[in-house]
């Protein structure tokens, strides 16, 4: 093939289908049909879809594909997205990327993430608490998966969580895709300044935390800092928030699953791993755009066209993992790409994976008789977010 089929019309993010864990159908067929395909994106314009998980990789490790946004032929997924300024390095190319990147890495590593297991554990072990004082059901995200994830990341960052009504609104303007661009914008406008204020505070009293750390090194401007903060703290809350979400959901709907875990809480660690793969909450694709013709599969990506990389599809390639669409928790797993692929995967890959361990070991331990409180049917779901989750979940203990 030499890249000239006509595109067709795919909406990014797709409806899901009759399973709220599976990717879209659209997606799906896209996958079974061809690991790349053209489409058309919202505003009339064509890119690529890479669905495969080789081929995913493929473009993800190589640097002839950009994250920088202001590229022409960059594929937004959704007008929201195309409003939004965002100048962090999430979208830039190395060696800029390489080089902001580098200034946060420590606090991100696998031995930073496990040093704070002993204070993720009391910070679940409070929001149970005070889940169960309360009358049931209650809302697992608005009581535990959502606060959760947010003081991790506050504390991280050294931003005050009582700021935690600007960011989550901020948030869910940003991932939704039915945001006009006037609202992206004023809300991108309202946190920034903000955030530039808290930087500008700290230059008198610095803290322990990252955006402190980053005023006292002087490297870089008060509006660079405020950048990478709000980065950080909308990508360090967002998706583990609906990862600890649809996990437990997931279990719920699969008790044989959850059986086993009871039964042998040592087994969380893979079973955490299957879920990641499973569920995949990024669900709109990862963009780039070729700087030189490259050939992904057997498509001609010529340059300056854009491509989405489908996490979600990749996840569920029945060539590397035999029967996908089964949740398993007794597959290894970690060939999964939840969490990205190459220079730019995701910070915070080893900070989710001990929230979601700690959360799932808890709630094994502490409330044996967790259940749904309520028709699964009933549940509505993040369908138009970009992160992919459940509104609310009602439980019972």
């Amino acid at each position: 093939m030499t890249g000239e089929q006509s595109s067709t019309a795919f909406p990014v993010p797709a409806p899901r289908g009759a399973c709220p864990f599976d990717p879209p159908p659209r997606y799906v067929h896209a996958l079974r049909s061809a690991p790349v395909t053209r489409v058309r994106l919202w505003d009339g314009t064509s890119c690529w879809l890479v669905t495969g998980h080789k081929e995913v990789r493929e473009v993800l490790r190589d640097r002839r594909f950009s994250a920088d946004r202001t590229r022409p032929g960059f594929p937004f997924l959704s007008r929201s997205r195309a409003a939004l300024a965002d100048p962090s390095f999430l979208w830039t190319d190395d060696p800029r990327h390489a080089r902001l990147r580098r200034m946060v890495t420590a606090d991100f590593t696998y031995r930073r993430a496990e040093s704070m297991r002993p204070w993720i554990q009391e910070l679940t072990d409070t929001l149970l608490d005070r889940m169960t004082q309360q009358a049931q059901p209650a809302d697992l995200v608005t009581a535990l998966a959502l606060p959760l994830s947010l003081r991790v990341i506050c504390r991280l960052l050294g931003v005050p969580h009582d700021d935690h009504v600007l960011i989550t609104e901020h948030s869910g303007t940003l991932f939704d895709t039915r945001s006009t661009p006037e609202t992206v914008r004023e809300t991108e406008e309202k946190l920034l300044a903000h955030l530039t204020a808290l930087v500008e505070g700290k230059r008198a009293a610095g803290d322990g935390g990252i955006l402190g750390r980053l005023v006292a090194a002087g490297d870089l401007s008060p509006a660079e800092i405020a950048s990478m903060g709000r980065l950080l703290l909308v990508t360090g809350h967002e998706p583990s928030t609906h990862m600890i979400t649809l996990s437990v959901l997931a279990l719920l709907l699969h008790p044989e699953q959850l059986g086993r875990l009871r039964a042998d809480p040592s087994a969380v660690p893979q079973a955490v791993e299957e879920l990641l793969r499973y569920l995949t909450v990024l669900h709109g694709g990862v963009p780039r755009t070729a700087t030189v013709d490259v050939v992904v599969g057997e498509e001609l990506i010529a340059a300056g066209e854009g491509v989405l990389c489908m996490l979600n599809t990749a996840n569920r390639d029945e060539t590397v993992f035999p029967a996908a669409d089964t949740l398993d928790t007794d597959r290894d797993a970690r060939a999964h790409i939840a969490f990205g692929y190459g220079t730019h995967a995701c910070l915070g890959r080893y900070l989710a994976r001990v929230e979601l361990d700690v959360v799932l070991r808890t709630l094994l331990h502490r409330l044996p008789r967790l259940r749904l409180a309520g028709p699964a049917e009933d549940l509505r779901f993040r369908e138009v977010m970009a992160v992919y989750g459940a509104h609310r979940l009602p439980i019972a203990w």
